[in-house]
């Protein structure tokens, strides 16, 4: 199975925000509070510089 580029960036948010989650916060509803945060730091920052990068290259 090869995932696409953009299911790479998903899994790697997912598994990297579960993470910061865990070591960051003290608490469980803090934890996925702060997890969900940085899931979508990670996918928007993914979505935005996949629009810079396409717009050098033209």
């Amino acid at each position: 199975m090869h995932p696409s580029h953009f299911a790479a960036v998903l899994m790697f948010a997912l598994f990297a925000s579960v993470v910061f989650g865990i070591t960051m916060r003290d608490t469980p509803p803090k934890m996925v509070r702060y997890g969900a945060y940085c899931f979508v730091l990670f996918v928007g920052s993914a979505i935005v510089l996949s629009w810079v990068m396409y717009f050098i290259a033209r």
